[in-house]
């Protein structure tokens, strides 16, 4: 009897972690992934709750402590960059900004890739182009290779999944939450430490700066979308990498505090990534013989600290209902039925978020400011720890162990 054989598109956290566990299952795995190689880049995530209990059973959480970034907590500066508040990096499983697991999402993804390494195959440089589900395969059309056929077709391949859009057209929305993030990677500096810091100035305008294991520092600039015409998702046509440069001169130049060393680093640095942040709301994650996955079937967007860990925890779900039922109709429903109320915790921000930490005014600002103080003060440190906690455990996980045994 052959093995069954599932395509996965989109190679960065929940295609590698899908096709890891099928592969653990007795199954055949190839990933396309659009970019021409893989990629090494990426900012800081973290993984909490769930995520990690599905890396000590996939035997993984040592080699994730081992690429964490170090990062030691979190800093929120005033002016001149003193420090208003810190939270440390938290030791539990859910708890502070800073989780004890902070890893780059290149080098989680390289840490799924290598522990499937020899069962899984790649296809860089390419993309899914059409699906013609036949009720009993999926025969798959590629930008670039040859068609071929698959028992089943997962799209992992984020918010603005293109393979998303061939499987459910219908039913799909994307939510703004009115706000927009660049990410960079810039040269460490001496005034680098391993904090997260974080500055604000009125307008919704923030600077972040994060430490990694690789010499160098990851760079966030954040501001608040008050006119939705402005939103590059809603209101138009994308910028372009040199029309968004441009845009964030003019936006950050007054700012204080780093934001003139970060857009003097706009034109070289690396992995420059922009986007205006929503959430994915799916009235189902499947069709025929496809299924969506990760960011591309929910995405609660970077602010809800729990996008690593959804994707994770999903990929997790989704290989044990795949190995446990011989109809993937049935797999599909059971995946559902354990990820979405987990996902639609998830995607329940906490109120006035994300402008709560980006005020508008100097008044909101200073409020901002003296909640945090208050947050990280002696009496009140517990809950300045859950006010940054996800809800990462809110999940009954399932234990699939028994269908590793079985597949050997």
């Amino acid at each position: 009897m052959s093995r069954p054989h599932a395509l996965i598109s989109g190679a960065s956290i929940a295609g590698p972690a899908l096709a890891f566990w099928l592969s653990r299952y007795g199954w055949d795995t190839t990933v396309v992934e659009r970019a021409p190689e893989f990629r090494t880049g990426g900012q800081n995530i973290d993984i909490r709750g769930a995520a990690r209990e599905v890396l000590r059973r996939a035997g993984l959480e040592d080699a994730v402590r081992e690429g964490t970034t170090g990062e030691l907590g979190t800093r929120f500066l005033g002016s001149n960059g003193v420090t208003v508040a810190e939270f440390p990096a938290s030791k539990s499983d859910t708890e502070s900004a800073t989780a004890e697991l902070e890893i780059l999402r290149g080098d989680l993804s390289r840490i799924f890739v290598d522990a499937g390494e020899g069962h899984t195959e790649y296809l860089y440089g390419d993309r899914i182009t059409a699906l013609n589900d036949t009720g009993t395969e999926v025969i798959v059309s590629f930008e670039n290779a040859a068609d071929r056929s698959f028992d089943l077709v997962v799209a992992a391949d984020g918010i603005g999944s293109s393979t998303r859009r061939l499987i459910v057209e219908d039913g799909v929305a994307i939510r703004s939450i009115g706000m927009e993030m660049t990410y960079l990677t810039i040269p460490r500096t001496d005034s680098d430490t391993d904090w997260w810091r974080w500055y604000n100035e009125p307008g919704g305008l923030a600077v972040t700066l994060r430490p990694d294991r690789h010499g160098t520092t990851r760079a966030v600039l954040t501001s608040i979308i008050y006119n939705p015409s402005q939103d590059t998702r809603a209101g138009g046509e994308r910028r372009t990498p040199q029309q968004q440069k441009e845009h964030l001169r003019s936006q950050f130049r007054d700012v204080g505090w780093e934001a003139p060393r970060v857009l003097a680093a706009l034109d070289d640095a690396t992995d420059m990534y922009f986007e205006s942040i929503g959430q994915v709301r799916a009235e189902t994650w499947s069709k025929g013989r496809s299924v969506l996955l990760g960011d591309s079937a929910w995405c609660a967007s970077p602010v809800s600290g729990m996008g690593t860990s959804l994707s994770i925890v999903g990929a997790y779900v989704l290989a044990g209902e795949l190995a446990s039922h011989t109809d993937h109709r049935d797999a599909f429903a059971g995946y559902e039925r354990i990820m979405r109320p987990y996902v639609e915790t998830a995607q329940q921000l906490p109120p006035g978020v994300p402008r709560v930490a980006n005020p508008r005014s100097r008044i909101g600002l200073e409020a901002f400011r003296l909640g945090l103080r208050i947050a990280a003060s002696r009496p009140a440190k517990k809950m300045g720890a859950q006010l940054f906690s996800p809800p990462a455990d809110k999940i009954d996980l399932p234990n699939y162990g028994h269908l590793e045994r079985a597949a050997r």
